[in-house]
């Protein structure tokens, strides 16, 4: 079971999201925006970082590198549905990082939680 720390702006795609993550036996504290789930991040320590990319006042990518200044190591799982940009932009900030394009099959996400727990566990 991983702790997750989970944000998407989508509000039917970040309750789907956490829900499954729930049914495949992991916590998850799910929130629109990067800036939301900041406090989160200082309150207690979380397992993996899922992130859309994409979103308002604060994105993935800079939502990535103020979590793993609070949590080295942190492993992260960039969801978006704009995969060339994407693919531009350095996604590669910590030791284990994913990227999911939209739309992706559940497994696909759950089997991405599963590497990176292996990796940290590995590293």
């Amino acid at each position: 079971m991983a702790r997750i720390l989970l944000t998407e702006d989508d509000n039917s795609m970040r309750h789907f999201l956490a829900r499954s993550l729930e049914m495949a036996g992991h916590e998850v504290l799910a929130f629109g925006d990067g800036e939301d789930a900041l406090p989160a991040l200082d309150a207690s320590p979380f397992d993996i970082l899922i992130t859309d990319v994409v979103m308002p006042r604060l994105g993935g990518f800079e939502l990535a590198k103020r979590a793993q200044k609070i949590l080295p190591g942190l492993p992260v799982i960039y969801i978006t549905g704009f995969a060339a940009v994407a693919t531009e932009a350095d996604v590669n900030i910590g030791e284990i990082t994913q990227l999911l394009s939209k739309p992706f099959h559940l497994n696909s996400l759950v089997d991405a939680v599963d590497r990176a727990l292996l990796a940290r566990e590995a590293s």
